[in-house]
């Protein structure tokens, strides 16, 4: 693994557990994390159940122990780590979004096909399509109890940044994010509404904002938003919010919202979709539970009804608790590491692959392109077949 930080500790959190949890045909062994600084990788290797520590990740490449190269760096790092990885004849997970720029991205899955065509496979992390409830929600989809879809409606909101003394972290600065609350949080719900609807998105028109545009620089980083201030001030060059409306390929209509300036609201992703025969609604504040109405129902019952997604023939939940027990936040990388250890053993293509990544990151650039635009209609390029 490549970075240790948060989204390293949840994935570590995954393979550590992945095994004790699922039946598989192969089992994970942890054997090295790398990152800059010698003291803090080893310190977190024994925290986290590594074996091992590198301070270069070009060490995990060449390394014959390793066989898998789980990605969790900043977004400026992803594509030249995974092109070296998989060329190496690696299995490569990636955490979202999969790049900072489309062109990074199409070299990233450029790399993939080339890797796949040996047996190599490729995984992006959109870990919220884990959440048992919304597995459900695309199989009730995909079922038809829904029916054709009319429109979908997509927020994500935090608020870890309505302090302006917030300290610039690499997550406000372009060079290492790519964008802010765009593909730190609407990548998600970008991904979530494709995965739910089974279509892409095909046009978008935006508006993004930048509330807050000094803030505190960081002499030293410590991980985690935090460290040791410089005392003085230095720009922000994302967004702090973004507005979208979008189409799909069937001509439903969708909204989204992603902010990291939305008071009081700490990982408020929700969502509902509505279609002919009914809805589903979905707050991940509220994770186990599922909001279902079923509009062919006579109007003297009906009306939304809660379905706790705890049962065993709901997804992923026959390997833990008994029905009522709830699930939380990291089993959604236990299912993660699950789901792809299964790829890689039987050889298939695993999802999220780096093409829907891909995708993903076209709708970004569109909204970007969007708001530069004054919310002007943007088309979002359709998937290019590849070729052998």
């Amino acid at each position: 693994m490549v970075g240790y930080a948060f989204m390293g500790a949840a994935h570590s959190q995954g393979w550590r557990t992945v095994s004790h949890v699922f039946d598989l045909p192969l089992r994970p062994v942890l054997a090295a994390v790398a990152g800059r600084d010698r003291s803090a990788v080893h310190t977190a290797a024994a925290r986290l159940g590594w074996a091992a520590a590198e301070t270069d990740w070009r060490a995990l490449v060449t390394r014959d122990d390793v066989h898998l190269v789980d990605i969790c760096t900043p977004g400026d790092l992803h594509a030249e780590i995974a092109v070296a990885a998989l060329d190496a004849g690696k299995h490569v997970l990636c955490e979202k979004p999969l790049a900072n720029s489309v062109a990074q991205a199409e070299e990233m899955c450029a790399a993939a096909a080339r890797a796949r065509r040996r047996g190599t496979v490729a995984m992006v992390g959109f870990n919220y399509r884990r959440i048992p409830a919304v597995a459900h929600a695309r199989r009730l989809i995909a079922e038809g109890h829904v029916g054709t879809l009319r429109h979908l409606r997509f927020t994500y909101l935090q608020d870890w940044l309505v302090d302006p003394g917030a300290p610039l972290t690499w997550r406000l600065q372009r060079e290492h994010a790519g964008s802010g609350a765009l593909g730190d949080l609407g990548a998600h719900i970008v991904d979530l509404a494709q995965y739910l609807s089974g279509e892409r998105i095909t046009e978008v028109s935006a508006l993004t904002e930048t509330f807050v545009r000094e803030r505190p620089q960081l002499a030293v980083a410590t991980g985690g938003g935090r460290g040791i201030p410089s005392g003085g001030l230095g720009p922000v060059t994302v967004d702090d919010a973004t507005l979208f409306n979008g189409r799909l390929a069937s001509g439903a209509l969708a909204s989204f919202e992603a902010t990291r300036m939305a008071t009081g609201r700490k990982n408020a992703l929700r969502f509902e979709i509505n279609g002919e025969r009914g809805s589903l609604a979905f707050d991940l504040e509220r994770l186990n539970e599922l909001s279902f109405h079923d509009h062919t129902d006579p109007s003297s019952r009906a009306g939304f009804r809660r379905v706790l997604v705890t049962e065993p023939d709901h997804p992923y939940l026959r390997a833990w608790w008994p029905p009522g027990h709830a699930l939380g936040y990291e089993h959604t990388f236990t299912h993660q590491a699950h789901d792809l250890i299964e790829a890689i053993a039987r050889g298939t293509e695993p999802e999220p692959s780096f093409a829907d990544g891909l995708q993903v990151q076209r709708v970004l650039a569109a909204v970007e392109e969007s708001a530069r635009e004054n919310a002007a209609l943007v088309p979002v390029p359709a998937p290019v077949p590849a070729v052998d």
